[in-house]
């Protein structure tokens, strides 16, 4: 039985425009009562034998609050947006719109100063590729979206720019089994209720 890593997306701390990048705010009290709705789907997950979170307020709150007492991992921080850090899109847009032309345009461009999207993709997949082999193991990580886009983008060898197509929602689960240098995707779905645009 191969290895299986199960992401949960961490909840929301903000409306989806307004979210940030390197975004370093905790759960707000409607990203507290989405945990709450879908805890008792999410708990079974629990029993993994590893238990993993990105380091942001929210992806470790979203874990505790699901009850996995995670261990937090470097290896699946946000990407480093340098400059752009703690800004919203539109705000670096109106502040450098060539720069974020390129960087959306060219997965090896880092107009910020911070991390290309190639590196982060290549990051998060180290991460992935350095679980233990064990058969069977389980494996639970609540990171943000943009960790887990990378994660599957990795996951599927498809090229960069496929990262911009993955819609990955607050508190959704998606799993991948396999080990290193061979994986595959497995949905298993969203919780009702749980998006707040």
């Amino acid at each position: 039985m191969p290895l299986r890593v199960t992401f949960v997306a961490a909840a929301r701390s903000s409306p989806l425009l307004a979210e940030r990048f390197e975004d370093d705010r905790p759960l707000d009290q409607a990203g507290w009562g989405e945990v709450e709705r879908v805890a008792h789907e999410l708990l079974p997950l629990a029993a993994a034998e590893l238990r993993y979170c990105s380091p942001t307020p929210r992806s470790r709150a979203t874990g505790e609050g699901l009850g996995y007492a995670p261990l937090v991992q470097l290896g699946l921080r946000d990407c480093d947006m340098g400059r752009w850090r703690g800004l919203t899109l539109g705000e670096a847009m109106a502040r450098e719109p060539e720069a974020v032309d390129a960087w959306l345009a060219d997965p090896r461009a880092t107009p910020h100063g911070g991390e290309s999207l190639v590196d982060f993709i290549t990051r998060v997949g180290g991460w992935l590729d350095t679980r233990p082999v064990e058969d069977g193991c389980r494996v639970v990580a609540v990171a943000e979206p943009s960790v887990i886009r990378a994660a599957l983008v990795y996951a599927l060898k498809a090229p960069p720019s496929t990262y911009w197509n993955i819609d990955v929602r607050p508190l959704s689960t998606t799993a991948v089994t396999g080990r290193a240098g061979r994986w595959n995707l497995r949905f298993d779905g969203v919780p009702a209720q749980t998006s707040r645009a």
